[in-house]
């Protein structure tokens, strides 16, 4: 029987398009790593590249990448680093070409291929006659029954392009849309020779992925309990070191800013997910399964993922042209803040002809003010006014130039926080799915030669519904007597992390303690998260549990509306609705402050 190859240590160089560009040097000079790969695709970055290649056909894919991998291509090869990124977004090709250029330019032997296979975006009508509805997974409506007409189309492939590549002898490898997770997968199936089969080890690599896919975000950015992370220079690139069996250590790279502890890894685990049951196009991950545990300073050791067969299905991310939208934002001061509030309004659509003459109006007004004001800051509210039109000319200069004309006819102390504004126009975005079989992933060698790349040979459809469950469960029989309470911030026993999936917002709760994990299981039920998130009334709230995290995690349907592109909330990827949840105030067991 062979040796198990030792782990292979995979560190991420990008969480998104616009990422920090020095972590790839850093990461490349300083991590001891096998592996670099960067994830530079969100939903929403494929509508921005997109309209990048309608000014430029030789656009549509990451630029920074390029500057990224100019820096660290003479040490790739001379420490033999693969390179494994998702930049290539709408044009993989182009990219891969590029960065041949690159090569040649340096005069070094590195080998560059693609895969493509994603883009769906001219066949939409085909699968369409075919039988494909491309229903909405928010709504259920099909495309055709919409109106709307996509201008990209995209499945989520999965690891096994990867893994083709890197088993050819590829050492850069250019992805188009993937999954975040895929970018490990496709490297522990090469490094390890997994088979499609593997359910458990693939699984903890996606586990893997989905941990170190956004950079910092698991080393002790945007963690919840700040006071932990008592190193606050930038935080370093986060690393996996996977083993054969798909159980993996999480660190990052030496003398570094941040930290690496089981909250981090938990807050990461929790991000932009719903049920326990994660699905991707090459196993399902069950992230109730696996266990965390400190391995050491900057090290957190995940093991027992549990992985089954995937669903038939790939998901597919499209985005379609809204229209046109503008804001403009008026600062109202002191005094009787909400009838200057109604006044401003009323005044400034008896001007514009009506609400009725936009597709959607959204009016909000946020309150900063306080009862007893001592400075400026302290008497002020923002009333931030969003209209959305098909008709740019509605809410352009004709709507931004009304907000003006109000200057010195309206409330008293009337000023805006910006010029008039011209409007922009805003993409919608469009989950659905397609069967698996009309997608065809090819590997595209240097030399022009393809490989298909077949797709998991077992797939399970029973999954499904449990990432899309609609029911609320909540533990079962009566809560025990907690003794004596105070009323606290939740956060004052509980640490979150939030995002966005969609339209979706998602809420990560999570605790450290078995007595804390027990009350917070009975305590924060879906009915009560909505008592303490008033706004979320209307909203349809699911609840998962994941006992082995001591988490729950809440999804909010259609909190942003469809999708950041388009939603109108000032925090429009729902980045802050954690900590929000854990400033509201409830009833806390003092036996669990105790020590706090």
């Amino acid at each position: 029987m062979t040796e198990p190859r030792r782990p292979v240590r995979i560190g991420n160089a990008s969480g998104f398009y616009g990422d920090r560009p020095a972590l790839m040097r850093e990461l490349v000079e300083n991590g001891d790593v096998d592996v670099v790969t960067g994830d530079y695709l969100a939903e929403l970055t494929m509508l921005i590249l997109w309209k990048a290649r309608q000014k430029d056909p030789d656009a549509g894919y990451a630029r920074t990448f390029l500057t990224q991998f100019r820096q660290v291509a003479d040490t790739c090869a001379e420490r033999g680093i693969k390179v494994v990124v998702n930049a290539g977004g709408l044009a993989p090709a182009t990219l891969a070409t590029n960065v041949r250029a690159v090569l040649a330019e340096a005069g070094l032997d590195l080998t560059v291929a693609h895969f493509e296979g994603d883009d769906l975006s001219t066949r939409l009508d085909g699968l369409q006659q075919s039988g494909v509805p491309l229903r909405n997974l928010g709504t259920g409506i099909a495309l055709a029954d919409s109106g709307a007409e996509p201008v990209t189309a995209n499945a989520y492939l999965g690891g096994f392009g990867i893994a083709a590549a890197l088993r050819a002898g590829v050492d850069v490898v250019i992805a188009p849309r993937v999954t975040d997770a895929a970018l490990v997968v496709g490297v522990g199936a090469w490094w390890h020779g997994w088979e499609r089969t593997d359910f458990n080890a693939l699984a903890g690599a996606v586990a893997a992925g989905h941990i170190i896919e956004c950079g910092p975000q698991a080393t002790g950015g945007n963690y919840s309990q700040i006071r932990e992370v008592l190193d606050r220079r930038y935080p370093g690139s986060p690393i996996a070191e996977l083993a054969h069996d798909g159980s993996f250590v999480i660190t990052k790279v030496a003398d570094t800013g941040g930290l690496v502890n089981v909250g981090t890894v938990t807050a990461q685990l929790l991000y932009e997910v719903d049920s326990p049951a994660y699905l991707s196009p090459d196993v399902v991950a069950h992230f109730d399964a696996l266990r965390l545990q400190q391995d050491g300073p900057d090290r957190v050791r995940v093991s027992g993922t549990v992985g089954s067969a995937p669903p038939s299905t790939l998901k597919v991310a499209m985005n379609y042209i809204g229209g046109y939208r503008n804001t403009m934002t008026l600062v109202l001061t002191g005094l009787d803040i909400e009838e200057k509030a109604r006044w401003a309004t009323e005044s400034l659509f008896a001007l514009l002809g009506g609400r009725e003459r936009f597709d959607e109006v959204d009016v909000q007004l946020l309150r900063y003010d306080s009862p007893e004001p001592t400075h400026m800051a302290q008497a002020t509210a923002h009333l931030r006014v969003t209209v959305k039109s098909s008709d740019r000319t509605r809410v352009d200069r004709a709507f931004s130039g009304a907000v003006t004309e109000l200057a010195l006819a309206n409330f008293a102390g009337f000023h805006t926080t910006t010029p008039p504004s011209s409007a922009s126009e805003f993409g919608v975005y469009w989950p659905t799915t397609v069967p698996a079989e009309v997608v065809t992933h090819e590997v595209v060698f240097a030399d022009g030669a393809r490989e298909v790349v077949p797709h998991a040979p077992v797939v399970d459809d029973t999954q499904v519904n449990a990432r899309f469950d609609r029911s609320t469960p909540i533990s079962d029989g009566a809560v025990a007597d907690v003794g004596p309470t105070h009323r606290m911030p939740l956060g004052s026993v509980v640490a979150a992390r939030s995002g966005d999936k969609g339209g979706n917002a998602n809420v990560g709760v999570w605790t450290d303690t078995d007595d804390r994990w027990a009350w917070l299981r009975d305590h924060l039920t879906a009915e009560r998260f909505a008592e303490l998130v008033p706004d979320a009334e209307g909203f349809e709230v699911r609840r998962y549990e994941y006992p082995n995290l001591r988490a729950l995690n809440f999804v909010v349907v259609g909190w942003l509306g469809a999708g950041v592109a388009s939603c109108t909330r000032t925090d429009a990827q729902a980045k802050g609705f954690g900590e929000f949840l854990r400033a509201t105030m409830t009833d806390i067991p003092d036996s669990l402050l105790e020590g706090d």
